[in-house]
């Protein structure tokens, strides 16, 4: 779902009010969100993917059995404070409020469900975006509203870091 949200944000042109870097430049102005990926410097573009590696390791060793081996589906395991240095907010329930720590299972499932619908829902978005901006005219719905592009959407970063045979 941040795919899709940061890609309407990047496409209208939204940014922080504040410098990008500490070297103090601004960020960058273009006109498709694609075009702001390939603007941010490389060391951003790592910081994200290592962030969101993060998430991902602390799924899998913080929350007990894996959900494809009877564990529960889309549960995030909450940040301890012992490892974390200062704590973190919680994903789920960063501000702790009384109606979502009180909800019965069935609500739960409920809203699960809903989450696991509108992630798909999401995916198929940003997947429209990007078809629209390589292919014009391939999303009827969007031509004319998503910018052509002229880069590789497969090829997220301008230099490979791995090595080559």
């Amino acid at each position: 779902m941040f795919a899709f949200v940061g890609y309407i944000v990047h496409a209208n042109g939204i940014t922080w009010p504040w410098a990008m870097t500490l070297a103090g430049d601004p960020f960058p102005k273009v006109s498709s969100a694609p075009e702001a990926w390939d603007a941010i410097p490389e060391s951003a573009k790592l910081q994200i993917v290592l962030f969101i590696g993060f998430l991902e390791y602390w799924r899998e060793v913080a929350s007990g059995t894996h959900y494809m081996k009877g564990g529960k589906i889309g549960y995030f395991p909450p940040f301890d404070a012992k490892y974390i240095p200062g704590g973190a907010l919680n994903l789920y329930n960063p501000f702790p409020r009384k109606d979502i720590a009180v909800m019965t299972d069935a609500d739960k499932e409920r809203r699960l469900v809903s989450e696991i619908n509108n992630g798909r829902l999401a995916m198929i978005g940003i997947f429209g975006f990007i078809s629209e901006g390589a292919v014009e005219g391939s999303v009827p719905a969007l031509k004319g509203i998503i910018p052509h592009y002229d880069g590789d959407f497969m090829a997220p970063f301008a230099t490979n870091f791995f090595p080559t045979p």
